[in-house]
């Protein structure tokens, strides 16, 4: 099964300030107050006036990112982070083989990264999106990490992400789903059994 993600994650009120009169800015939300901006061609071209460059090698440490951080882009989440820790976000795996980078603004400046990783054989916590999203300021809690935590792995791509948004589905909408399901079907399997119509029964 493949994942990719190309997005800008921060505070949920800091994004939405920030996009509030944009036309193809997209906010899918995630748990603990935050959310994922998924970032589009149309979305990069209202913000810079030009549409994104995309690197025709893979990623690496010296160019961690698919997208090309324009210094228009890059200066506008910086600008963002005045506000509060801004990162962008990438990763693509398929087939079991893939990678993850990510870089994180403060204070009008990079505070972080980038990094990139494409083997993911260090400690999960060390992970570049995981390293990240901690700090943003992403709390532990029940799930394996920050990327689970907030929910980042319930879409597998860009499409997903934007009809996340587009619906208003909360963060744990999958998880509703799945518990809705149990309590449906446990149901089910606790009502005793009632004969049905004769014409039914058949003949032994």
């Amino acid at each position: 099964m493949s994942y990719q993600l190309s997005a800008v994650v921060a505070d949920v009120e800091l994004l939405r300030e920030q996009t509030v009169d944009l036309d193809h800015a997209v906010l899918a939300a995630l748990r603990q107050d935050f959310a994922l901006l998924p970032v589009t061609p149309q979305f990069v071209e209202e913000l810079t006036g030009r549409l994104p460059d995309f690197r025709a090698d893979e990623p690496s440490a010296e160019h961690p990112f698919q997208l090309v951080l324009s210094s228009g882009l890059a200066e506008l989440l910086a600008r963002w982070s005045r506000q509060g820790p801004v990162a962008y976000l990438e990763a693509e795996f398929a087939g079991g083989l893939g990678h993850q980078s990510a870089v994180v603004w403060l204070g009008g400046e990079v505070s972080w990264g980038p990094r990139f990783d494409g083997a993911l054989d260090r400690p999960r916590a060390e992970w570049p999106i995981n390293d990240a999203l901690a700090r943003l300021g992403v709390e532990p809690g029940s799930w394996i990490d920050p990327f689970a935590e907030l929910g980042l792995h319930l879409e597998r791509d860009t499409a997903g992400w934007l009809a996340h948004g587009q619906r208003g589905l909360s963060a744990d909408y999958w998880d509703e789903l799945a518990e809705e399901w149990e309590l449906r079907h446990s149901a089910l399997h606790q009502q005793p059994h009632r004969l049905g119509p004769v014409g039914d029964w058949g003949s032994a």
